[in-house]
């Protein structure tokens, strides 16, 4: 015989959307080469989260308009000393706007759910 556990309502993570919100925090702050953390960060947990699939295609796009600058950062020949600096400020407003895009569409797919957060 074995025992069930009680079905009881999961609150999707909060820590994609944390993360894309300090996104554009790090990259504006001049902080870009750490904001790869909170990038893997929202495309593992959209991925991992069936309840996040609405999201899947911004966080591919957050990861895209990120990984673009760091890659031409990495095989750049005359690179600067930080992503920060060798980053063109369109591509950055790309990593800004869809960070952005992130989170404005959770609060709207949240909304229409008519999930509050609340247990």
């Amino acid at each position: 015989m074995t025992a069930t556990l009680p079905r009881t309502r999961r609150r999707p993570s909060r820590t994609a959307v944390v993360s894309a919100a300090a996104v554009p925090l790090l990259v504006v702050g001049q902080f870009a080469m750490l904001a790869v953390v909170p990038v893997a960060l929202v495309l593992a947990g959209t991925l991992r989260d069936a309840r996040l699939r609405a999201l899947r295609w911004w966080a591919a796009a957050l990861t895209a308009a990120y990984a673009v600058p760091l890659t031409l950062w990495a095989i750049g020949l005359d690179r600067a000393p930080s992503l920060s600096k060798d980053m063109h400020p369109v591509l950055a407003a790309l990593v800004v706007v869809a960070a952005a895009a992130y989170v404005v569409t959770y609060l709207f797919v949240r909304r229409s759910r008519g999930t509050t957060g609340d247990s």
